[in-house]
Protein backbone atom coordinates (compact mmCIF):
# COMPACT_ATOMS: atom_id res chain seq x y z
CA UNK A 1 0.00 0.00 0.00
CA UNK A 2 1.63 3.45 -1.30
CA UNK A 3 1.71 6.09 1.26
CA UNK A 4 -0.84 8.25 -0.72
CA UNK A 5 -3.10 5.45 -0.71
CA UNK A 6 -2.95 5.37 3.35
CA UNK A 7 -3.30 9.03 4.00
CA UNK A 8 -6.35 8.66 1.52
CA UNK A 9 -8.44 6.19 4.00
CA UNK A 10 -9.45 8.47 6.39
CA UNK A 11 -10.38 4.92 8.61
CA UNK A 12 -6.81 3.82 8.78
CA UNK A 13 -5.61 6.74 11.05
CA UNK A 14 -7.55 5.39 14.29
CA UNK A 15 -5.95 2.28 13.34
CA UNK A 16 -2.34 3.21 12.54
CA UNK A 17 -1.91 5.15 15.77
CA UNK A 18 -3.43 2.49 17.73
CA UNK A 19 -0.89 0.17 16.66
CA UNK A 20 1.93 2.75 16.86
CA UNK A 21 1.03 3.46 20.31
CA UNK A 22 0.92 -0.10 20.96
CA UNK A 23 4.29 -0.92 19.23
CA UNK A 24 6.12 2.03 21.34
CA UNK A 25 4.19 0.75 24.42
CA UNK A 26 5.75 -3.04 23.82
CA UNK A 27 9.16 -1.78 23.15
CA UNK A 28 11.30 -4.58 24.34
CA UNK A 29 14.12 -4.05 27.22
CA UNK A 30 16.66 -6.30 25.64
CA UNK A 31 17.41 -7.16 22.29
CA UNK A 32 19.35 -10.82 21.54
CA UNK A 33 19.09 -11.30 25.24
CA UNK A 34 21.52 -7.74 25.95
CA UNK A 35 19.91 -4.83 27.77
CA UNK A 36 19.71 -1.89 25.71
CA UNK A 37 21.68 0.93 26.93
CA UNK A 38 19.96 3.25 29.27
CA UNK A 39 21.55 6.31 31.56
CA UNK A 40 18.64 5.78 33.97
CA UNK A 41 20.17 4.18 36.48
CA UNK A 42 23.31 6.39 36.71
CA UNK A 43 20.98 9.79 36.39
CA UNK A 44 18.84 8.45 39.44
CA UNK A 45 21.89 8.40 41.53
CA UNK A 46 23.03 11.95 40.21
CA UNK A 47 19.98 14.20 40.02
CA UNK A 48 19.54 14.24 43.29
CA UNK A 49 22.79 16.15 44.25
CA UNK A 50 21.88 18.69 41.36
CA UNK A 51 20.21 21.90 42.69
CA UNK A 52 18.81 24.45 41.11
CA UNK A 53 20.13 28.02 42.34
CA UNK A 54 17.94 31.28 42.23
CA UNK A 55 19.26 35.04 43.11
CA UNK A 56 18.32 38.34 43.68
CA UNK A 57 20.46 41.44 43.62
CA UNK A 58 19.06 44.56 44.83
CA UNK A 59 20.24 47.81 42.77
CA UNK A 60 20.25 51.47 43.92
CA UNK A 61 17.67 53.45 41.22
CA UNK A 62 19.20 57.15 40.08
CA UNK A 63 16.54 59.85 40.86
CA UNK A 64 17.15 63.26 39.98
CA UNK A 65 18.56 65.25 43.67
CA UNK A 66 15.55 67.58 43.85
CA UNK A 67 13.71 64.26 44.28
CA UNK A 68 15.71 63.25 47.80
CA UNK A 69 14.56 66.99 48.93
CA UNK A 70 11.17 65.88 51.51
CA UNK A 71 10.40 69.29 50.71
CA UNK A 72 9.72 69.68 47.26
CA UNK A 73 8.14 65.83 47.18
CA UNK A 74 5.63 67.34 49.77
CA UNK A 75 5.47 70.50 47.82
CA UNK A 76 4.67 68.81 44.63
CA UNK A 77 2.70 65.54 46.21
CA UNK A 78 5.49 63.46 44.98
CA UNK A 79 4.75 59.86 47.20
CA UNK A 80 7.68 58.01 48.36
CA UNK A 81 8.69 55.69 45.59
CA UNK A 82 10.88 52.37 46.09
CA UNK A 83 14.71 53.49 45.39
CA UNK A 84 15.49 50.10 44.42
CA UNK A 85 15.08 47.67 41.87
CA UNK A 86 15.98 43.95 42.01
CA UNK A 87 17.46 41.66 39.29
CA UNK A 88 16.95 38.07 39.63
CA UNK A 89 19.08 35.13 37.83
CA UNK A 90 18.91 31.44 37.52
CA UNK A 91 21.97 29.26 37.63
CA UNK A 92 22.93 25.38 38.93
CA UNK A 93 24.99 23.88 41.29
CA UNK A 94 26.36 20.31 42.51
CA UNK A 95 25.91 19.07 46.24
CA UNK A 96 30.09 17.86 46.68
CA UNK A 97 29.96 17.28 50.54
CA UNK A 98 26.41 15.90 51.91
CA UNK A 99 27.37 16.17 55.69
CA UNK A 100 28.45 20.00 55.39
CA UNK A 101 26.06 21.13 53.04
CA UNK A 102 28.59 22.25 50.62
CA UNK A 103 27.41 23.29 46.98
CA UNK A 104 29.83 23.88 43.71
CA UNK A 105 28.85 26.83 41.57
CA UNK A 106 30.04 29.35 38.95
CA UNK A 107 31.39 32.67 40.21
CA UNK A 108 29.22 34.27 37.74
CA UNK A 109 25.65 33.07 39.19
CA UNK A 110 26.37 34.21 42.30
CA UNK A 111 28.24 37.53 41.91
CA UNK A 112 26.81 40.51 43.65
CA UNK A 113 23.86 38.69 45.00
CA UNK A 114 22.29 39.68 47.94
CA UNK A 115 19.86 36.52 48.67
CA UNK A 116 21.10 33.00 47.03
CA UNK A 117 18.28 30.44 47.40
CA UNK A 118 18.94 26.67 46.28
CA UNK A 119 15.74 24.33 45.27
CA UNK A 120 16.37 20.44 45.72
CA UNK A 121 15.79 17.98 43.73
CA UNK A 122 13.18 17.16 46.17
CA UNK A 123 11.57 20.61 46.31
CA UNK A 124 13.40 21.83 48.87
CA UNK A 125 14.09 25.68 49.03
CA UNK A 126 17.15 26.47 50.99
CA UNK A 127 18.59 29.61 51.67
CA UNK A 128 21.82 29.35 50.77
CA UNK A 129 25.28 31.07 52.44
CA UNK A 130 28.36 32.34 50.11
CA UNK A 131 31.60 30.77 51.56
CA UNK A 132 33.59 32.41 49.03
CA UNK A 133 34.47 32.65 45.45
CA UNK A 134 37.14 32.87 42.61
CA UNK A 135 36.88 35.19 40.18
CA UNK A 136 39.68 34.13 38.26
CA UNK A 137 38.74 30.78 37.79
CA UNK A 138 34.97 31.46 37.87
CA UNK A 139 34.16 29.10 41.02
CA UNK A 140 31.85 29.57 43.97
CA UNK A 141 31.62 27.52 47.04
CA UNK A 142 28.01 27.72 48.82
CA UNK A 143 26.85 26.07 51.93
CA UNK A 144 23.29 24.94 52.86
CA UNK A 145 21.47 23.14 55.62
CA UNK A 146 22.97 19.93 55.66
CA UNK A 147 19.63 17.42 55.83
CA UNK A 148 19.32 14.49 53.83
CA UNK A 149 21.17 15.68 51.11
CA UNK A 150 22.91 13.80 48.25
CA UNK A 151 26.36 14.67 47.16
CA UNK A 152 28.17 13.57 43.74
CA UNK A 153 31.82 12.67 44.01
CA UNK A 154 34.74 13.67 42.34
CA UNK A 155 36.00 11.80 39.39
CA UNK A 156 40.22 12.34 38.41
CA UNK A 157 40.00 15.36 35.78
CA UNK A 158 43.69 14.33 34.64
CA UNK A 159 42.42 11.07 33.65
CA UNK A 160 39.91 12.12 31.13
CA UNK A 161 40.39 11.41 27.48
CA UNK A 162 39.42 12.99 24.23
CA UNK A 163 35.81 10.69 23.34
CA UNK A 164 35.01 10.33 26.63
CA UNK A 165 31.06 9.82 27.06
CA UNK A 166 30.01 12.63 29.26
CA UNK A 167 26.76 14.13 30.63
CA UNK A 168 25.81 17.37 31.22
CA UNK A 169 23.03 18.76 33.58
CA UNK A 170 21.27 21.78 34.48
CA UNK A 171 18.73 24.28 34.72
CA UNK A 172 18.58 25.71 31.38
CA UNK A 173 16.23 28.81 30.51
CA UNK A 174 14.86 27.49 34.28
CA UNK A 175 14.13 24.13 33.13
CA UNK A 176 14.31 22.22 36.15
CA UNK A 177 16.85 19.15 35.72
CA UNK A 178 17.53 18.65 32.18
CA UNK A 179 19.81 16.65 30.76
CA UNK A 180 22.15 16.32 27.78
CA UNK A 181 24.97 13.95 26.50
CA UNK A 182 27.84 14.14 24.47
CA UNK A 183 31.87 13.52 24.08
CA UNK A 184 34.80 15.34 25.27
CA UNK A 185 35.86 17.13 22.52
CA UNK A 186 38.93 18.73 23.64
CA UNK A 187 40.80 19.28 26.63
CA UNK A 188 43.27 21.69 28.21
CA UNK A 189 41.01 24.47 25.91
CA UNK A 190 42.90 27.85 26.60
CA UNK A 191 43.30 31.15 25.81
CA UNK A 192 39.65 31.96 25.01
CA UNK A 193 39.44 34.96 27.00
CA UNK A 194 36.22 33.55 29.51
CA UNK A 195 38.05 32.95 32.50
CA UNK A 196 41.88 34.74 34.25
CA UNK A 197 43.11 31.24 34.66
CA UNK A 198 41.99 28.47 31.93
CA UNK A 199 42.34 24.86 31.63
CA UNK A 200 38.79 24.07 29.90
CA UNK A 201 36.87 20.95 29.14
CA UNK A 202 35.25 21.39 25.65
CA UNK A 203 32.32 18.90 25.21
CA UNK A 204 29.65 18.78 23.00
CA UNK A 205 27.02 18.24 25.09
CA UNK A 206 24.36 20.74 24.89
CA UNK A 207 25.15 23.72 27.48
CA UNK A 208 22.76 26.56 27.28
CA UNK A 209 21.69 29.73 29.77
CA UNK A 210 21.12 28.31 33.39
CA UNK A 211 23.27 24.95 33.06
CA UNK A 212 26.16 27.33 34.47
CA UNK A 213 27.72 25.77 37.93
CA UNK A 214 26.13 22.57 36.77
CA UNK A 215 27.89 19.17 36.58
CA UNK A 216 29.35 17.38 33.55
CA UNK A 217 29.55 13.85 34.89
CA UNK A 218 31.24 10.85 33.11
CA UNK A 219 28.77 7.58 33.13
CA UNK A 220 30.12 6.01 36.34
CA UNK A 221 28.00 9.38 37.83
CA UNK A 222 30.96 11.22 38.78
CA UNK A 223 32.03 14.74 38.13
CA UNK A 224 34.32 15.82 36.29
CA UNK A 225 33.82 19.38 35.72
CA UNK A 226 31.34 22.39 36.12
CA UNK A 227 29.67 23.69 32.80
CA UNK A 228 30.41 27.35 32.96
CA UNK A 229 30.50 29.13 29.14
CA UNK A 230 29.64 28.19 25.35
CA UNK A 231 31.00 29.26 22.18
CA UNK A 232 28.00 30.98 20.63
CA UNK A 233 28.54 33.05 18.04
CA UNK A 234 24.89 33.14 17.04
CA UNK A 235 23.52 32.98 20.11
CA UNK A 236 22.34 29.39 20.69
CA UNK A 237 24.01 26.27 21.09
CA UNK A 238 26.80 24.57 17.99
CA UNK A 239 27.36 22.67 19.95
CA UNK A 240 30.86 23.64 21.58
CA UNK A 241 30.94 23.54 25.17
CA UNK A 242 33.46 24.38 28.12
CA UNK A 243 33.81 23.49 31.62
CA UNK A 244 36.36 23.83 34.52
CA UNK A 245 38.17 20.30 35.01
CA UNK A 246 37.14 18.78 38.42
CA UNK A 247 40.84 18.84 39.87
CA UNK A 248 41.09 22.39 39.20
CA UNK A 249 37.34 23.15 41.30
CA UNK A 250 38.16 21.04 44.38
CA UNK A 251 41.66 22.25 44.40
CA UNK A 252 39.69 26.27 44.53
CA UNK A 253 37.46 24.96 46.99
CA UNK A 254 39.71 23.87 49.54
CA UNK A 255 41.51 27.10 49.55
CA UNK A 256 38.21 28.38 49.99
CA UNK A 257 37.13 26.39 52.77
CA UNK A 258 40.82 26.65 54.51
CA UNK A 259 41.24 30.51 53.95
CA UNK A 260 37.63 32.33 52.68
CA UNK A 261 39.96 32.93 49.47
CA UNK A 262 42.47 31.72 46.68
CA UNK A 263 45.82 32.58 48.45
CA UNK A 264 47.68 32.56 45.28
CA UNK A 265 51.68 32.65 45.30
CA UNK A 266 54.78 34.41 43.16
CA UNK A 267 57.21 32.78 41.11
CA UNK A 268 58.61 35.58 39.43
CA UNK A 269 58.65 34.82 35.88
CA UNK A 270 57.01 36.04 32.20
CA UNK A 271 56.76 33.72 29.72
CA UNK A 272 55.37 33.55 26.01
CA UNK A 273 54.13 31.10 23.40
CA UNK A 274 56.90 29.42 20.93
CA UNK A 275 56.92 30.29 17.55
CA UNK A 276 57.80 27.85 14.47
CA UNK A 277 60.96 29.74 14.54
CA UNK A 278 61.66 29.20 17.69
CA UNK A 279 61.12 25.71 18.30
CA UNK A 280 63.16 24.92 15.06
CA UNK A 281 65.45 27.27 16.40
CA UNK A 282 65.90 25.42 19.97
CA UNK A 283 65.06 21.83 18.02
CA UNK A 284 62.25 21.22 19.52
CA UNK A 285 59.54 18.80 17.32
CA UNK A 286 56.18 20.89 18.91
CA UNK A 287 55.52 24.03 20.34
CA UNK A 288 54.60 22.82 23.67
CA UNK A 289 56.73 24.65 26.43
CA UNK A 290 56.63 28.25 27.10
CA UNK A 291 59.52 30.84 26.65
CA UNK A 292 61.07 32.28 29.72
CA UNK A 293 60.97 36.18 28.58
CA UNK A 294 61.88 37.71 31.73
CA UNK A 295 62.79 36.80 35.53
CA UNK A 296 62.50 39.09 38.18
CA UNK A 297 64.95 39.99 40.49
CA UNK A 298 65.36 38.04 44.07
CA UNK A 299 62.16 36.13 43.03
CA UNK A 300 61.55 32.44 43.61
CA UNK A 301 62.20 32.22 39.92
CA UNK A 302 65.67 33.40 40.02
CA UNK A 303 66.48 31.76 43.15
CA UNK A 304 65.48 28.61 41.66
CA UNK A 305 67.90 29.01 38.33
CA UNK A 306 66.15 30.26 35.83
CA UNK A 307 66.89 32.68 33.15
CA UNK A 308 65.73 34.30 30.49
CA UNK A 309 65.89 31.70 27.05
CA UNK A 310 64.91 29.07 29.29
CA UNK A 311 62.29 26.83 27.95
CA UNK A 312 59.75 25.45 30.57
CA UNK A 313 58.36 21.74 29.46
CA UNK A 314 56.89 20.36 32.21
CA UNK A 315 56.17 21.88 35.71
CA UNK A 316 55.88 19.51 38.79
CA UNK A 317 55.72 16.69 36.25
CA UNK A 318 52.98 17.98 34.31
CA UNK A 319 53.36 18.84 30.70
CA UNK A 320 52.92 22.62 29.77
CA UNK A 321 51.24 23.53 26.48
CA UNK A 322 51.98 27.14 26.14
CA UNK A 323 52.50 30.05 28.20
CA UNK A 324 48.81 30.63 29.44
CA UNK A 325 48.54 26.92 30.63
CA UNK A 326 51.46 27.35 32.29
CA UNK A 327 50.07 30.23 34.07
CA UNK A 328 47.34 27.84 34.86
CA UNK A 329 48.96 25.52 36.08
CA UNK A 330 50.99 28.51 38.56
CA UNK A 331 47.99 29.81 39.53
CA UNK A 332 46.71 26.84 41.53
CA UNK A 333 50.22 26.57 43.26
CA UNK A 334 50.27 27.61 47.52
CA UNK A 335 52.38 30.03 49.05
CA UNK A 336 55.95 27.71 49.97
CA UNK A 337 54.66 24.86 48.14
CA UNK A 338 57.83 23.46 46.41
CA UNK A 339 57.86 23.00 42.75
CA UNK A 340 59.66 20.86 39.85
CA UNK A 341 60.63 22.98 36.81
CA UNK A 342 61.98 20.74 33.94
CA UNK A 343 63.59 23.24 31.15
CA UNK A 344 65.55 23.44 28.23
CA UNK A 345 68.50 25.38 28.19
CA UNK A 346 71.09 25.50 25.28
CA UNK A 347 69.45 21.65 24.30
CA UNK A 348 70.25 20.41 27.09
CA UNK A 349 67.20 19.83 29.73
CA UNK A 350 67.49 20.42 33.39
CA UNK A 351 65.20 20.14 36.29
CA UNK A 352 65.40 22.73 38.95
CA UNK A 353 63.32 23.21 41.82
CA UNK A 354 61.87 26.01 43.97
CA UNK A 355 59.22 27.35 46.26
CA UNK A 356 56.31 29.73 45.36
CA UNK A 357 56.67 32.96 47.20
CA UNK A 358 54.24 34.91 49.27
CA UNK A 359 53.50 37.90 47.22
CA UNK A 360 52.17 39.43 50.68
CA UNK A 361 55.72 39.17 52.25
CA UNK A 362 56.66 43.05 52.25
CA UNK A 363 53.12 44.00 53.77
CA UNK A 364 52.14 44.85 57.32
CA UNK A 365 49.92 43.72 59.78
CA UNK A 366 46.81 45.67 60.24
CA UNK A 367 47.06 45.11 64.12
CA UNK A 368 49.73 47.89 63.98
CA UNK A 369 47.64 50.44 62.25
CA UNK A 370 44.08 49.69 64.90
CA UNK A 371 43.03 46.73 66.41
CA UNK A 372 39.82 46.56 64.75
CA UNK A 373 42.10 46.14 61.09
CA UNK A 374 43.89 42.83 62.48
CA UNK A 375 43.69 40.30 60.65
CA UNK A 376 44.68 41.83 57.54
CA UNK A 377 47.60 42.72 56.01
CA UNK A 378 48.45 45.97 54.25
CA UNK A 379 50.49 46.96 51.14
CA UNK A 380 52.20 50.52 50.70
CA UNK A 381 50.39 52.69 47.90
CA UNK A 382 52.53 52.60 44.27
CA UNK A 383 51.49 56.03 43.53
CA UNK A 384 54.13 55.27 40.24
CA UNK A 385 51.24 52.80 39.10
CA UNK A 386 48.06 55.79 39.20
CA UNK A 387 45.89 52.84 40.65
CA UNK A 388 44.51 54.79 43.70
CA UNK A 389 44.54 53.01 46.64
CA UNK A 390 46.07 51.20 49.66
CA UNK A 391 46.31 47.41 48.41
CA UNK A 392 45.00 45.14 50.85
CA UNK A 393 46.69 41.64 51.31
CA UNK A 394 45.05 38.36 52.39
CA UNK A 395 42.14 38.71 55.42
CA UNK A 396 41.95 36.16 58.04
CA UNK A 397 38.44 34.50 58.46
CA UNK A 398 36.34 35.99 61.12
CA UNK A 399 39.23 38.64 62.33
CA UNK A 400 38.10 42.25 63.33
CA UNK A 401 38.90 43.26 59.61
CA UNK A 402 36.93 40.31 58.12
CA UNK A 403 33.89 41.13 60.32
CA UNK A 404 34.37 45.08 59.39
CA UNK A 405 34.05 43.58 55.53
CA UNK A 406 37.62 44.05 54.38
CA UNK A 407 38.40 41.06 51.76
CA UNK A 408 41.48 40.10 50.00
CA UNK A 409 42.39 42.56 46.89
CA UNK A 410 39.99 45.21 47.44
CA UNK A 411 41.98 48.93 47.58
CA UNK A 412 41.87 51.19 50.57
CA UNK A 413 41.15 54.66 49.16
CA UNK A 414 39.42 56.45 51.99
CA UNK A 415 39.45 56.67 55.62
CA UNK A 416 36.94 58.99 57.34
CA UNK A 417 36.22 60.54 54.01
CA UNK A 418 40.01 61.78 53.82
CA UNK A 419 41.98 59.77 50.80
CA UNK A 420 45.63 58.22 51.44
CA UNK A 421 48.41 58.99 49.98
CA UNK A 422 50.53 56.56 51.57
CA UNK A 423 49.73 53.69 54.20
CA UNK A 424 51.18 55.90 56.64
CA UNK A 425 48.10 57.95 56.57
CA UNK A 426 45.92 55.07 57.81
CA UNK A 427 47.33 55.44 61.14
CA UNK A 428 47.88 58.63 61.11
CA UNK A 429 44.02 59.21 60.74
CA UNK A 430 42.96 56.38 63.11
CA UNK A 431 44.69 57.79 65.85
CA UNK A 432 42.90 61.17 65.25
CA UNK A 433 39.65 59.41 65.15
CA UNK A 434 36.90 58.26 68.16
CA UNK A 435 35.58 55.04 68.17
CA UNK A 436 33.40 54.95 64.71
CA UNK A 437 35.09 55.42 61.41
CA UNK A 438 34.73 55.02 58.16
CA UNK A 439 36.79 52.97 55.00
CA UNK A 440 36.26 53.73 51.59
CA UNK A 441 36.95 50.77 49.39
CA UNK A 442 37.74 50.04 46.06
CA UNK A 443 36.80 46.69 45.23
CA UNK A 444 36.76 45.39 41.03
CA UNK A 445 34.59 48.55 39.90
CA UNK A 446 32.59 48.88 42.94
CA UNK A 447 33.44 51.81 45.36
CA UNK A 448 32.28 50.25 49.01
CA UNK A 449 31.68 52.82 52.09
CA UNK A 450 31.87 50.41 55.14
CA UNK A 451 32.00 51.64 58.96
CA UNK A 452 34.54 49.98 61.88
CA UNK A 453 34.22 49.83 65.13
Amino acid sequence: MSYQRIRSQWWFWPLLLCLTSTAWATLPLSVDGRALPTLAPMLERVLPAVVNISTVTRIEMAEHPLLRDPFFRYFFDIPNQQRQRENSSLGSGIIVDAKRGLVLSNHHVIAKADTIRVTLHDGRTLEATLIGSDPETDVAVLRIPAQNLTALPFADSDQLQVGDFVVAIGNPFGLRQTVTSGIISGLGRTGLGIEGYENFIQTDASINPGNSGGPLVNLNGELIGINTAILAPGGGNIGIGFAIPSNMARAIMEQILEFGAVRRGLFGVAVQNLTDDLARAMGLNSLDGALVTTVESSSAAEEAGLRAGDVILRLNDRPVRGASDLRTQFGLLRVGELVKVDILRNGKTLRLTGRIADPYRHYISGERLSPALSGALFGELNTDSGIPGVPVGTVDRESPAWRAGLREGDRLVQVNGQTLSSLGDIAKILRASKGLYSLRIQRGDDLILISVR
